[in-house]
């Protein structure tokens, strides 16, 4: 940073050494006169002249010295300075630069010194906190007065015990009116945001000890009856816990009669952080009973303190001893057994019925436990180092000195970081002080050598072209909150307890057991680039795991052993989801919890070979054919950058545009280098490990691995690097299977049956077998394939397999793929039992496969082939044009909810592929096409179109009355649509002010267009997401390892007869049950019931009619018979 204000210093003496004004003859222009002195320079003799001139050039040394000085003392890199011999000015003539620099020091030392003073006030408590509340309630504010300074110890309690029993009074019929107009007036004033800030701002303080503070706070607003409005219960209950677990009881009973004088009345809550004080301070019997028997009045039972709130160990030991004391007969209630889940899709599931052979991983237990250590102890230390893959750079002297350079500059910005951190703190700390709800406490949940440490490592994976300001946010609030929840449980006994647990699970598993933009300065981004430093350093949940993830137990316990995962991943900020979540006995989450962690068991391991070709071209410039990013310094360049004078406007905006595209390709190629990079120097990290991939879910109920850079879900090349750890032998037609995946993979055959596939690859063998020995030397027939890396592993897989003595017992590490045929399609035609969309889309045996893709590129060219007769141009010009290619995007993605304006553009898109197309009918051709593929499409899936518009319909009812939709999935998924009105946020910083949008504000309406063209789409994508977990489950219940992408189920090759069983069971098992009607009914019983509609107004209770008769009349469904699908071979193939 120091290196940068030199450059802008430099700057600036440049441009203060230019005279600002008019240019002036030489005999009225000093050598400084613009810079020294505004008086004219001809007023002085020739001597003087040369004088001043002298003293000018030794004044501009003196800056440059003074400069490098202050320069040094920053830490900056040694700057080296020509020395030049000049004559001193005489004594008397003091350097104005000099003094001005020194004026600076000065400065920034006061300002350092007033800012530690700040920060020792903070440390020291040197601010007087408030205690004492102002009481508006006269009556109550009575109790306040014998507690002063002075008075007996003996009394105080005595008169504190009283306060507390006024204030555990119930609330008269008049205090709960006006607190009822309150809340309204709170909801009208739109405080929620503000409400949150506060609530959060408690919480944090009292996670971080900053008791005092929170209090001091609650009393500042406490004391405004304006500022009082936006307090809530829960903010009193949560500064009360806060002082309960310090066992402070004078500053408990103040809360507690600032919540009565609020109008408030105690929850189970409030009564259980009053209890856990007298828990801890061995309060006198009395007070306790009174306490005890007011909360009873009210109507909570002590046996609701065990079993509705959510206790730490310590807060349940010091409720229980405070209620013991006051009843001694009293015993907590025992646990309640653990509740079983009665869905009949999953019936089978949790049966202790028939024969179960669940699959045991391929280690043993001891090997397992010492993964365990290994992983617990990458989590504490919270981040990894990887060695890049990244071809070493010569070290030349470049590289050296930029590497010293850049190591200079992070150590003097961490200095400035934690400078900048101190003021910060000291900054909002005051302002808390103030009555602020500011990040002050969350400031303090880890040390300041940490936030430092974090900041830069943010700042060293920040791309060139910078990061939406609102993202970078989100991730530096993550990585906080891992550390600190990570912290915390060092603190605590919690690692200790989850080695314990953790131990007994592996009993079960192992197998010797049974059962805004942020953007780096172009000068350090070319740094970083210069210097090319060995490693990268990721977040430990960046990474997959060393030994088997936690299971999913609930939703905040599961996948990492430390660090936090959520259970739904969903758009920063949205906290409906989890509410829900929240809301669901755990009964109903069972099953996907199950799935969840189930697909995290299976163990990886990289496919070596496979990974020494990638990093051979990679290292060399890359293929982009290939999916091998090359360097930014393959990126193509304009032919020139300026044009000679005299150049067209038209000739101008040519060379503009050519240069934006320059720049498009050459930052997209940084950005797929980059994620490249990070997959590969992952696999050569992880290339003699095995490992885990621990998954959660999206608000739809599809599945994801958690490690974002590392995983199956990635490209082509991502998942050829991954193979089962544990391999199976072949079996009798394990090798079949094998070669047929193999043809699958390169996409020759996709018209063919299994048996002509299976032949085919027995005629290519010689192909396959030349790939699989000289993959970069040979013929190189897999890099014709549509997944050519995979085609690779899967040709050496075959060529070990057959040139094995015996392939039935060869032990296969590679996992077979089975892909849906149009999966939303068939979820369609399913749900409307529609027989001719059902054929389309595989769900009825046949002989070949059918191609749904085909038979609607067949459909489009008989629409083209009559306009063309009937003379229209634009069906003319397509003849010869319309293929399977053309128009696969636009199907496939209709039944997720394609409008025809992006169904134009996929096909324009495609258009413009085809060379020999005329480029001047593409928008006309697109436009066209995109009528005709809707009209196929229409004829051919009547049902799939009318449960379409029963769905959108639906949303645009419930959207437009005020909420957005809700569902729940087969399995018991609550699912809510994210989608509202976007919402503008302000933030101010030191340089300028941001303006952030948010469209997941819940305080919005919701947004109409997204609500209803989502609602198709996501259905169908919570279906599919229900068929892929039973079928997870009942494989995992057959033995089998099973993982899947999304439609595309993944097992060893032995065992893909078995899991094609499983498959097409738990789908016909799906679409058995009343799907529509369930929904129907759901939305019915959530948004027509009368107390939904009660405080609708009347124009919104018509929209609430119509949708009552819109769920009413369900879409008409076909004939279809549903078990033909356990006979379709290519249902999923």
């Amino acid at each position: 940073m120091s290196a940068l204000r030199w450059t802008r210093s430099a700057a600036g003496l440049g441009r203060v050494l230019r005279s600002p004004g008019p240019h002036r003859p030489p005999s009225e222009e000093g050598t400084f006169g613009g810079f020294c002195s505004s008086r004219r320079s001809s007023a002085a003799s020739p001597r003087e002249q040369h004088v001043l001139r002298e003293w000018g050039h030794a004044e501009l040394l003196e800056v440059l010295e003074a400069r490098v000085r202050q320069l040094r003392a920053e830490g900056t890199p040694e700057m080296r300075v020509k020395k030049v011999q000049v004559d001193r000015p005489p004594q008397g003539h003091s350097s104005r630069w000099a003094q001005k620099l020194e004026a600076e020091k000065r400065v920034k030392q006061r300002r350092q010194k007033e800012v530690d003073q700040q920060k020792q006030a903070l440390t020291q408590e040197f601010w007087t906190l408030h205690k004492e509340p102002k009481i508006w309630n006269k009556k109550l504010a009575g109790y306040l007065q014998p507690s002063k300074k002075g008075t007996p110890t003996n009394s105080e309690e005595k008169q504190l015990a009283q306060a507390l029993q006024a204030a555990l009074g119930r609330l008269s019929s008049r205090e709960a009116e006006a607190l009822a107009r309150k809340k309204a007036k709170a909801v009208e004033a739109q405080i929620l945001v503000l409400q949150q800030k506060f609530l959060a701002f408690f919480e944090c303080c009292v996670c971080t000890g900053q008791v005092p503070l929170a209090h001091h706070v609650l009393v500042t607003h406490h004391n405004n009856g304006d500022r009082q409005q936006v307090l809530t219960l829960h903010m009193y209950n949560t500064v009360m816990l806060g002082w309960a677990r310090k066992g402070s009881f004078r500053e408990l009973v103040y809360v507690f009669l600032m919540l009565k004088d609020a109008g408030l009345s105690p929850d189970l809550c409030s009564y259980a952080a009053a209890l856990q004080c007298m828990g801890r301070r061995d309060q006198d019997v009395r007070t306790i009973q009174r306490c005890l028997k007011q909360m009873m009045e009210e109507g909570f039972q002590p046996q609701l303190l065990f079993t509705d709130l959510v206790l730490e160990e310590e807060d349940r030991a010091a409720l229980l001893r405070a209620v013991v004391k006051a009843e001694p007969a009293f015993r907590p209630p025992p646990q309640a057994p653990s509740p079983v889940n009665t869905s009949t899709l999953l019936k089978d599931i949790y049966s202790k019925e028939g024969p179960v052979s669940y699959p045991k991983l391929h280690l043993p237990l001891d090997t397992l436990q010492d993964l365990f250590y290994q992983q617990l102890h990458v989590e504490l230390s919270s981040s990894v180092c990887v060695q890049s893959v990244e071809k070493a750079p010569v070290m030349s002297k470049e590289v050296i000195e930029a590497r010293k350079t850049l190591q200079a500059l992070r150590e003097q910005w961490e200095v400035e970081l934690l400078r900048v951190l101190r003021e910060t703190k000291a900054t909002m700390g005051r302002q808390a002080y103030e009555g602020q709800p500011t990040l002050y406490p969350f400031l303090c949940l880890l040390s300041e050598g940490e936030f430092v440490s974090i900041l830069m490592q943010v700042l060293k994976v920040l791309p060139a072209q910078g990061e939406p300001l609102i993202q970078l946010a989100h991730n530096l609030g993550l990585r906080v909150l891992n550390r600190h929840l990570v912290k915390q449980k060092q603190v605590t006994n919690h690692v200790q307890k989850l080695g314990q647990r953790y131990s007994q699970y592996l009993q079960l598993l192992a197998s010797d057991t049974q059962v805004g933009i942020l953007k780096p300065h172009p000068a350090f981004t070319h740094l970083l680039e210069t210097a090319a430093e060995p490693t990268l350093t990721f977040e430990t949940t960046e990474v997959p795991m060393l030994c088997p993830p936690l299971p999913w137990t609930s939703l905040h316990s599961g996948a990492y052993l430390l660090s936090s995962t959520k259970l739904m991943r969903a758009t920063e900020g949205t906290t409906q989801h989890q509410r829900l979540l929240e809301q669901c006995p755990p009964a109903q989450l069972h099953g996907p919890l199950d799935a969840l962690t189930q697909l995290g068991n299976c163990a990886w391991r990289v496919n070596g070979h496979l990974l020494d070709l990638v990093l051979q071209i990679f290292r060399d410039k890359g293929c982009m054919p290939l999916g091998v990013p090359p360097p930014r310094s393959e990126a193509p360049r304009p032919a020139r950058y300026q044009l000679p004078p005299g150049s067209t406007p038209v000739h101008k905006s040519e060379l503009r545009k050519e240069l934006a595209r320059c720049l498009k390709v050459a930052r997209e190629m940084h950005s797929l280098r980059s994620e490249a990079l990070y997959r590969l120097s992952l696999a050569q990290h992880l290339r003699h490990r095995v490992f885990w991939l621990p998954h959660n879910m999206d608000f739809r109920g599809r599945t994801y691995p958690c490690p974002p850079h590392f995983n199956h879900l990635g490209s082509d090349l991502a998942r050829a690097l991954l193979e089962f750890a544990e391999g199976r032998p072949l079996g009798p037609r394990g090798l079949d299977w094998l070669k047929i995946h193999l043809i699958n993979l390169t996409g020759l055959k996709k018209g063919d049956s299994l048996r002509m596939r299976l032949a085919f690859a027995d005629e290519v063998m010689e192909e396959i077998l030349d790939s699989a020995d000289n993959p970069l030397t040979g013929r190189k027939w897999w890099m014709e394939a549509d997944e050519p890396w995979q085609t690779l592993a899967c040709c050496m897989e075959v060529a070990h397999a057959v040139r094995s003595p015996d392939p039935a017992a060869y032990i296969s590490h590679l996992p077979v793929h089975q892909d849906g045929s149009c999966n939303g399609l068939q979820h369609y035609a399913a749900l409307g039992r529609d027989s001719v969309g059902a054929a389309s889309v595989n769900l009825t045996p046949s002989d070949l496969p059918q191609d749904v893709y085909r038979e609607v590129a067949t459909q489009v060219e008989e629409f083209r082939q009559q306009d063309a007769k009937e003379g229209l141009r634009v069906a003319q010009v397509l003849e010869g044009f319309i293929s399977r290619k053309v128009v696969k995007q636009t199907v496939m993605t209709v039944v997720y909810g394609v409008t025809r304006y992006g169904g134009r553009l996929q096909i324009e898109k495609r258009l413009r592929e085809l060379s020999d197309f005329p480029q001047e009918f593409v928008w006309e051709a697109s436009h066209y096409l995109v009528r005709q593929v809707f009209k196929s499409l229409q004829e051919m899936f009547t049902s799939t179109r009318a449960i379409q518009h029963w769905l959108t319909e639906s949303a645009n009812l419930i959207s437009h009355a005020g909420w957005p939709v809700e569902w729940v999935t087969p399995l018991g998924i609550p699912i809510i649509q994210p989608y509202h009105r976007e919402s503008k946020v302000q933030v101010k910083g030191g340089l300028q002010s941001i303006t952030l949008t948010s469209s997941v504000d819940e305080s919005q309406k919701p947004n109409t267009l997204k609500q209803k063209n989502g609602f198709p789409p996501n259905f169908i994508h919570s279906l599919d997401s229900s068929h892929m977990m039973l079928t997870a489950l009942h494989c995992y219940r057959k033995g089998l390892i099973f993982v899947s992408v999304h439609d595309c189920f993944w097992t060893h090759a032995a065992d893909i007869p078995t899991m094609n069983e499983v498959c097409r069971e738990q789908f016909v098992r799906l679409h058995s049950q009343p799907i529509l009607e369930d929904l129907a009914k759901f939305l019915k019983k959530r948004f027509c019931s009368v107390s939904s509609i009660k405080s609708l107004k009347s124009s919104e209770r018509a929209l609430v009619t119509k949708l009552q008769e819109t769920l009413q009349s369900l879409p008409k469904t076909g004939t279809f018979d549903l078990g033909q699908v356990i006979r379709s071979t290519y249902f999923f193939s």
